[in-house]
């Protein structure tokens, strides 16, 4: 009954996160931050749900129980190690390619009596001494 409770604390959990990912991707407004959103929160999300996958398993325990929660906690343990290296060489890749990250640029306010320019305008690019 407990461990029935905790499996279902576990998927729903992961469904939340699993959720806010998707959302997060949707709504961020650059390559970076979607990126992260995605990393975090499929790693997150994944574990939560295998996670409650072993505990569902282990409910009966047997030899080929266990087997089978050793084979999901291996899962866990390689989504742990590459979806997070991935992420990163995503985000290495895109910042090799200068990809531009997202700045309030529109809504920056100049001094007073300054009209707002090309010049006077972060344009969301990397700073001089990036650019090629």
């Amino acid at each position: 009954m407990i461990i029935d409770i905790l499996v279902i604390i576990a998927m729903l959990t992961g469904l939340l996160f699993f959720v806010a990912t998707t959302v997060g991707i949707i709504r961020f407004p650059d390559f970076y931050s979607r990126v992260h959103a995605a990393g975090k929160g499929d790693t997150l999300s994944t574990t939560l749900f295998l996670g409650g996958a072993i505990l569902f398993i282990l409910r009966d325990f047997s030899e080929e129980t266990l087997l089978t929660a050793i084979k999901l906690l291996l899962i866990v343990f390689y989504i742990f190690i590459a979806s997070p290296t991935a992420t990163h060489a995503i985000i290495d890749a895109g910042y090799e390619f200068r990809v531009p990250y997202w700045t309030r640029s529109s809504k920056k306010k100049c001094a007073e009596g300054e009209e707002t320019t090309e010049e006077n305008l972060d344009n969301g690019f990397y700073p001089e001494e990036l650019k090629g």
